[in-house]
């Protein structure tokens, strides 16, 4: 793709910024997430005190949801609410697509992350949220995201690409 293209303009273009709603990690692989008001994010690792944190650079070193696919997924199970635990993820934040993000550079405070790739559901979400869950995930499961310079990242911070 040209950089200078329209293609290129139209897709770096968003219509404000998103803003994280809420912030949990997991301390072992079927704990259950702990909410907190802010997390530190360590380059090339993960979340501090997040199972997921590892010194091995991988693509999956933190995750995260849009608050608008928890409605959906809630309206395609049938119920009035689906809570941010319930679907496993780090982060969710309002206001931006964030399927937008995949292989792009961004920063949520003072936090800059690059997106690695779609956070697909996994069978624990037929557990978690009953039967069908992990179907109503399928294409709102958000994006896993490398750290590339770490910081802080707290409730309210916003989401610039």
């Amino acid at each position: 793709m040209n950089p200078d293209g329209e293609l290129a303009k139209l897709m770096a273009t968003f219509p404000r910024a998103g803003t994280v709603e809420w912030i949990g990690i997991r301390s072992a692989r079927r704990a259950p997430l702990a909410e907190l008001e802010e997390v530190v994010a360590v380059a090339g690792v993960g979340l501090d005190g997040d199972h997921y944190a590892s010194k091995n650079n991988g693509k999956r070193q933190v995750t995260l949801i849009q608050q608008e696919h928890l409605t959906a997924i809630a309206q395609i199970l049938g119920t009035d609410d689906v809570r941010p635990e319930s679907v496993r993820r780090n982060i969710v934040v309002s206001g931006i697509n964030l399927y937008a993000l995949r292989d792009r550079k961004f920063r949520i405070g003072e936090v800059s992350l690059e997106g690695a790739g779609t956070c697909d559901p996994c069978s624990r979400m037929e557990e978690v949220l009953g039967a069908g869950g992990y179907n109503a995930m399928r294409g709102h499961g958000g994006i896993v995201c490398r750290i590339l310079e770490g910081g802080t990242i707290r409730i309210g911070d916003s989401l610039v690409a």
